[in-house]
């Protein structure tokens, strides 16, 4: 996967970079969700590994299936994608845009997962403070896990809060062994 993220890289910043300038960034983003649903279809992708068609006649049939919901720029995006055998990145370049325009917008997600359902004005504050610690806007998503004892496991991104019960026995036995 670190490889296709790799190749993906360079048509992400590419995409991004355009957004910036032309100041449409959300419309580029809606459009490569559009475009990364489309190319994670089954039905696309036997279309796409026909080799009997040429990368113009791929973009063409891409395009059509997104509809209007790509402007002629991003069906030119498109058309560069399939000309170098890369729409099978799509939903990469669409992750690696999100992850940029995320950091653009000083924004971030965050799941919290709690043993039963968080009420609404707790949500709040933890997302107030999670935004003054991350210096970010913080949108927060609650999830309900009955296997957790209490407390909360917050993620984001590459960090994970553990801060139920469950883990925090896990650390006391780990510490109880060493």
């Amino acid at each position: 996967m670190a490889e296709l993220t790799t190749l993906a890289r360079p048509y992400a910043k590419a995409a991004f970079e355009y957004a910036i300038a032309v100041n449409k960034l959300q419309s580029w983003f809606e459009a490569l969700e559009v475009s990364a649903a489309v190319a994670e279809q089954d039905q696309v992708k036997k279309a796409l590994a026909v080799s009997g068609l040429s990368a113009a006649q791929k973009a063409s049939v891409f395009v059509q299936v997104c509809g209007d919901q790509l402007d002629e720029n991003q069906q030119n995006f498109i058309h560069t994608l399939a000309s170098n055998k890369r729409l099978a990145l799509l939903p990469f370049v669409k992750e690696l845009f999100a992850k940029m325009k995320a950091q653009q917008e000083k924004t971030i997600d965050v799941e919290v997962t709690a043993a039963f359902e968080l009420p609404v004005d707790l949500i709040n504050k933890l997302a107030q403070a999670l935004s003054a610690k991350l210096d970010r806007k913080v949108s927060v998503q609650g999830s309900v896990d009955k296997s957790l004892l209490g407390g909360v496991v917050i993620h984001t991104g590459d960090m994970v809060i553990d801060g139920s019960v469950r883990g925090r026995l896990a650390k006391l036995a780990e510490a109880m062994k060493s």
